[in-house]
């Protein structure tokens, strides 16, 4: 099984798949990375030699930007939003769509599931 960039990929995959596995790796940037190290993407992890392996550690590294750094960085960015109380900042801060989407209908995923209504109406029912 290989091993690249802290994650194990899938055996049963193939090459250029199997490498966005990886975070910040995605389909396009897999098959410049393949092309780079001059391994062929579409053959199975499972048939690369240590050497091949090899190769596509060195060009990911070489390129950055991968699985903890790019966390890292993204959480920084983030928190530097929050701390600097812009508008982004307090949508990150309150859990709510940040990039303009509309929160009167939808953004459930956002918002979490519905709360509040339904239970108020259980509550005034029993009263009767």
């Amino acid at each position: 099984m290989a091993r690249i960039a802290g994650v194990d990929l899938n055996p049963q995959k193939r090459l250029w798949i199997g490498l966005t596995a990886i975070y910040g790796i995605g389909q396009a940037r897999a098959r410049a990375i393949c092309e780079q190290a001059k391994v062929e993407e579409t053959k199975k992890i499972k048939d690369l030699t240590e050497d091949e392996v090899t190769h596509l550690r060195a060009t990911i590294e070489e390129q950055g930007g991968v699985e903890g750094d790019l966390r890292k960085e993204t959480q920084m960015n983030v928190r530097r939003l929050i701390d600097i109380q812009c508008y982004r900042g307090m949508r990150h801060r309150r859990n709510l769509p940040v990039r303009g989407q509309r929160t009167h209908t939808n953004a459930r995923t956002r918002k979490g599931p519905r709360r509040g209504a339904v239970a108020n109406k259980k509550k005034t029912a029993l009263k009767k």
